[in-house]
């Protein structure tokens, strides 16, 4: 039910499931596992799997911590979105390559939580997306160690969970469902 006019199809999107994102990230091997479900779940149904790889100052573009990790490969033709900033629609081509796919709602899936994550799930609802967060499949590394205060991982991600399932606004949608029960 978004407001996105004249669409209704879904994607399925794997934010920054990077080498070195995810080489400290929380439950890493059951993320990864979940979201690699996810993709064949996706790729079955006929629904458009989208790739994000980020890049900066401290993770350098065509790196091998760049590469998405080895248990995820994306398959031809499927949409590889390079990004700079933690929201995906910043500075991108996504946008229009919704529009191009007709979807109206995007499943996120990947990390940093508490980052691109979070910058996506938020710039897609205030764009008019329905935005689905796969409760179980996103996570985080601690950062407690380096800023004072930082929740744990698990906590930071049962946090996102809680108020993303919460959020409210006319015209969309804001879920959060398990991998094992969403559907395509």
């Amino acid at each position: 039910m978004s407001t996105i006019a004249d669409r209704s199809g879904s994607v399925l999107l794997v934010i920054d499931v990077q080498q070195e994102v995810f080489a400290d990230a929380y439950d890493r091997d059951g993320v990864v596992s979940r979201i690699s479900s996810l993709v064949d779940g996706a790729r079955a149904a006929g629904t458009p799997v989208i790739w994000v790889q980020h890049s900066d100052e401290e993770l350098e573009y065509g790196s091998d911590g760049w590469r998405i990790v080895d248990e995820l490969v994306p398959a031809d033709g499927e949409v590889i979105i390079e990004k700079l900033w933690g929201d995906t629609f910043e500075g991108t081509n996504f946008e229009d390559v919704l529009a191009g796919l007709k979807a109206s709602e995007i499943v996120v899936t990947g990390g940093q939580t508490d980052f691109c994550v979070r910058s996506t799930l938020h710039g897609g609802f205030t764009r008019g997306y329905d935005m689905t967060l796969i409760g179980d499949a996103h996570s985080t590394i601690d950062l407690s160690e380096w800023i004072e205060g930082v929740p744990t991982p698990e906590s930071l991600m049962a946090h996102t969970n809680a108020y993303w399932g919460n959020q409210k606004a006319p015209g969309r949608t804001a879920r959060v469902v398990s991998a094992s029960h969403m559907t395509f």
